[in-house]
Order: structure tokens, then C-alpha cells, then sequence
């Protein structure tokens, strides 16, 4: 049992004869790294692009509010209401994330992300089109339910083609998307606002009717361009699908050769301790990184820069976080262990926002918001990579991340409410909120790390073991389970498996 319980493995080993999946097919002619190059293509890149439109759509109102949106209308929109309105994107946004992520795995991807993309893509035009604070209320609230499956999902997709000791890169390379949006969305919202007064329509409306369209044309693209499952992808032959599977079983990723789906993986994931300590996590950078996102215009425009200054200078902050995310997420992937990551990254946040509370200097606030972004952007797809890693089942880990990453999105329905108007031009209690939030994140990486040092000791003990039909064995106990085979017991209990081992 000890070589199941390697937890990070840097090549494919084929599996013993009984376990392989498909043992008809011959796959010794496959090249791994040659394969892996090619998903790559296939995958990563269109996620990235999805990624980067729908961090842009839902951020893009911080851009246009610089250019009149709030009063430029028919019945102008008063500072509450317009933080009224950000809040009330995030409910349905969270809410809907766990049921989403169902529904991908029961259908395919390339069907529902490029339906789910198409349509906010309808609402973000919309958006061009508001004249009162209800018409606004409205579209946010309708973005929040047709976003809500795209980042979890994601996510779940990933981590259905690559091994655990993969998957920090990979979803830092496509996170890493979130970044440049941002740094290009205040390049175009500057480009786009030259076209005020064309078709007699306000040039922040443009910033929302062009950004929408274009997303609609990329969601037509995507129900070709999306591949579906190891188990069904186009671009695969047949023994490249079955060589992918073999390789995520031996990764103890048994679902990925089909899982039914049963209510009893939605009650393992319920009870699971692991699942509500990552929500604290999430919560943790996910409150940051909408306060960061949504305001970093306006902090610097109340800094004393004009409309246009302030949308590009938000370029270079969002440039730096985007190569502090490639960095770390492949510098996890290397060491293996990512919670001392994760505490670097909450600790360099910290730092930052404790600048933005004491300083009173523009210039020293600049460099702390380069603190900020090279701390929150990487810590997500750092912990996210974390915490899939540590959940086996297609279905439970579905649940577990859209939980973690529902509960994470939902307290963007409070930070989107802390930088007020009247606290300008420094914000000292936004950013108070802000870094306690990191705080709490910081606490329950740690949470996280000792509990799972303490099950895997309690695994190398033997505490954990199942009774295996004639399998001689002294620390098996009837109380953590009684199965005919090994494989029976791994496909039922997931990571609650004896032999299963958390990375930390």
C-alpha cells in the first residue's frame, strides 16, 4: 500500500494489469510529454481567453463609472445605489456556483460554458442601454446569475485532465487572464471612449456595447473551439483517451474514467471538514480581490489623477500580478508544497494593505497596490490548485469548489461596499476590511495544513485502513469500511481512501 500513498508523482507508471482502465487498448506508442503539449494547446488557451472576458465584463462598470455612467443617464444614480448595485451581482453569482458545477458534469462543457457565456454577453450590451439606478439593479443581477458557472467551472475542467502536481501552473496560466483584463480594460476603456456622441450614445455606454459584443461572438466560437472530457475529446485518438485516463487513475484520480452521479458524493462533500475550511480560505482572498478590482480606478483617481490617468495607471499593477500568478503557480507545482506559498502571499498582502492604511503619500499608496496585486492574484489559483487537489470524486470536488469558491464570490457582496465616496481619498476603512480579510485567510491556511498533516499521520498509522476481503491485515477496522477489493474501497470513499494522501 505504501506506493499508493505517494502523493506527488512526477511521471505516468502504468498501473498493475487489474486496474488499467480499457485493458484492450495498447498505449505504449503514446508520448506522454508530446500528449500533454497538445492538450495544453487544446485546453489552456481558449479557457484563458473565456477567463479574461468574463473578469473584463464584470469589471469594466469601475472603468465606465470614471466616464459618467452614475450621472451621464436620465435618471442619474446617487453613490449608494451604485454600491447597491455592485452587492446585488454577487448573491446570485454565489448562489447558483455549486448547482452549476453539477450541471457541467452532467453535460458537456463545450455546450454549457459557451451557452453560459453567450448569455452574459447579451446582459453586458445591455448594460449600455440603462437610464435609472433599476434598469442598472437589474443587468447586474442578471450578469451575476449567467457569470456564476464560469470561474468554478473552469476550475472542475482543469482538474479533469491533470494530474494534482499540474494543476498549480495550469490554473495560474489561465487565472493569469484575470490580471491582463484589468490592465487592458482601462486601456480600452480609454480607447472606447472616444467614440462619445457616435450614434448619439455616451462613450462609457460604447465600453459596455462593444465589450458584450465581442463576448457573444467568442461564446458562437466556443461550442467548437470548448473540448469536452478526456473520455470524449475530439482531438484525442483512442488510445491518447484512454493513455489520459490511465494516467489520472494512477493519480488517484479514479473518476476520471466516469462517475455516475449519486446524492451520496453531494452528502460526502456536505460533511467533509476539509470543504468548509477552504470556504474561509476563499473568503480570504476572494473579498480582497473584488474591492481590488472594482475600486483600483477610483482609489487612484481620488489620488489625485484624472479620469483617463487613473484607468492607465491601473495597467501596471495588473501587469505585475499577472507575472507574480505564472511565477507562482508554477513554483508550487515545483516544491510541492503550496501552504507556505499561500502563507507568503497572504503575509505579502498584508503588508501591503497596512501601507494603504498609514500612508498619506500618492506616490508610497502606488507602490502598495503593487503589494496587493502580487499577492491576491496568485494566492487563488496557488489555494484553488490546493484544495481540488485534496478532494477525489468528479462529483464531490464539483461541490466542494463550487462551495468554496460560492462562499469566496459572496463576500465580493460586502467588499464592493467598503470604498466609500466619503472616506476619500485614502479609504482607511476599506482597506481595514481588506486586510482582515487576508487575516483570515492566513488563519485557515494553516487550519488546513495541520489538519491534513495530521490525517495523513493518522493514514501512516493505519487508523484509517478498510477491511479488504482477503487481505490480511492488522489495523483494518470494520468501522472505516468492509469492501471485496482495494479498487472498490477507492472508488467508493474518494480521498476518505486509507491509502490516499493529502499534499500539503
Amino acid at each position: 500500500m505504501n506506493n499508493e500513498k505517494s502523493d506527488e508523482q512526477t511521471s505516468f507508471t502504468e498501473p498493475k494489469a487489474d486496474d488499467l482502465y480499457r485493458p484492450d487498448v495498447d498505449t505504449n506508442g503514446v508520448d506522454e510529454q508530446k500528449l500533454m503539449r497538445r492538450i495544453d494547446l487544446h485546453v489552456i488557451p481558449w479557457l484563458a481567453m473565456l477567463y479574461f472576458l468574463n473578469f473584463m465584463d464584470r469589471g469594466n462598470i469601475g472603468n465606465a463609472k470614471l466616464y459618467g455612467m452614475t450621472t451621464n443617464i436620465d435618471h442619474p444614480i446617487s453613490d449608494t445605489q451604485y454600491l447597491i448595485a455592485l452587492t446585488v451581482y454577487f448573491f446570485p453569482y454565489a448562489l447558483l456556483e455549486p448547482a452549476s458545477n453539477v450541471i457541467l458534469r452532467r453535460l458537456k462543457p463545450s455546450l454549457w460554458l459557451s451557452s453560459l457565456i453567450f448569455c452574459w454577453g447579451v446582459v453586458v450590451i445591455c448594460h449600455g442601454f440603462i437610464q435609472s439606478y433599476g434598469g442598472l439593479v437589474t443587468v447586474r443581477v442578471l450578469l451575476g446569475v449567467t457569470e456564476a458557472g464560469m470561474y468554478p467551472g473552469i476550475v472542475f475542467y482543469i482538474s479533469s485532465w491533470y494530474k494534482r502536481s499540474e494543476m498549480g501552473s495550469k490554473i495560474a496560466f489561465f487565472f493569469s487572464s484575470a490580471t491582463l483584463s484589468g490592465a487592458f480594460s482601462g486601456l480600452l476603456s480609454v480607447a472606447i471612449h472616444n467614440m462619445d456622441g457616435v450614434g448619439g450614445l455616451a462613450g462609457w455606454r460604447w465600453i459596455f456595447i462593444l465589450e458584450g459584443l465581442f463576448t457573444v461572438i467568442v461564446a458562437l466560437l466556443s461550442f467548437w473551439v470548448i473540448q469536452d472530457y478526456p473520455e470524449a475529446a475530439r482531438f484525442l485518438t483512442e488510445e491518447e483517451r484512454v493513455f489520459v485516463i490511465r494516467r489520472l487513475k494512477n493519480d488517484v484520480r479514479l473518476s476520471a474514467a466516469g462517475e455516475k452521479f449519486k446524492k451520496k458524493y453531494v452528502w460526502q462533500s456536505l460533511r467533509d471538514w476539509k470543504t468548509w475550511v477552504a470556504m474561509g480560505i476563499y473568503m480570504g482572498f476572494d473579498g480582497p480581490l473584488y474591492a481590488f478590482s472594482l475600486f483600483l480606478p477610483t482609489i487612484i483617481n481620488e489620488l489625485g489623477f484624472t479620469a483617463t490617468k487613473a484607468n492607465l495607471l491601473t495597467i501596471p499593477p495588473y501587469a505585475w500580478g499577472c507575472i507574480t500568478t505564472v511565477a507562482v503557480g508554477v513554483l508550487g507545482d515545483r516544491i510541492g508544497t503550496r501552504y507556505y506559498m499561500s502563507l507568503f502571499l497572504f503575509a505579502t498582502g498584508a503588508a501591503g494593505y497596512i501601507i494603504l492604511i498609514a500612508s498619506r503619500s500618492p506616490a508610497l499608496s502606488y507602490f502598495a497596490v503593487f503589494l496587493a496585486a502580487s499577492a491576491i492574484y496568485p494566492s487563488i489559483p496557488n489555494n484553488v490548485a490546493w484544495v481540488a487537489g485534496n478532494v477525489e470524486g468528479a462529483y464531490k470536488r464539483s461541490v466542494t469548489l463550487g462551495m468554496a469558491i460560492g462562499w469566496g464570490n459572496i463576500n465580493g457582496a460586502v467588499t464592493s461596499n467598503i470604498y466609500r465616496s466619503v472616506d476619500s481619498p485614502w479609504y482607511t476603512m476599506g482597506h481595514g476590511i481588506v486586510l482582515a480579510y487576508i487575516g483570515i485567510g492566513l488563519i485557515c491556511v494553516t487550519v488546513m495544513r495541520i489538519g491534513l498533516q495530521r490525517e495523513n499521520a493518522r493514514r501512516d498509522r493505519g487508523e484509517r485502513d478498510e477491511v479488504i476481503d482477503g487481505l490480511d491485515n492488522k489495523n483494518a477496522d470494520d468501522k472505516n469500511g468492509h469492501y471485496p477489493t482495494v479498487e472498490a474501497a477507492r472508488l467508493d470513499k474518494g480521498d476518505d481512501w486509507s491509502g490516499f494522501q493529502y499534499s500539503l
